[in-house]
């Protein structure tokens, strides 16, 4: 069996098998760094490794994981703002939670 390629995630600084981490990029965009995605871990240049899920994201913007992975300044208001908007509409839970449950005494 092989052995995986170990990478830390910039986030919660686990360091786990890279299969288990997203790799994401830098792009330019309006003069601004941008960090994306690379699904397929083919684009070139450094990348930073991070869990795909919100939490580390978050870490990793409040801790400047990224400036300091990319050792250059970055532009994470598309991923906070990215954030915010996902928390407020996740899957199975309400956007709004001003609802009170039902106490099935109407019957």
């Amino acid at each position: 069996m092989q052995q995986q390629p170990q990478r830390t995630c910039i986030g919660c600084r686990e360091v786990v098998d890279q299969n288990q981490l997203k790799r994401w990029v830098l792009t330019v965009e309006n003069g601004k760094s941008i960090p994306v995605p690379d699904p397929t871990r083919s684009f070139a240049g450094r990348g930073a490794w991070l869990h795909p899920n919100p939490d580390c994201a978050q870490r990793a913007v409040k801790r400047g994981a990224f400036a300091r992975s990319f050792r250059t300044n970055v532009d994470v208001s598309a991923l906070v703002s990215e954030s915010r908007a996902k928390d407020r509409t996740q899957p199975g839970k309400p956007a709004f939670t001003n609802v009170q449950p039902e106490s099935g005494s109407e019957n």
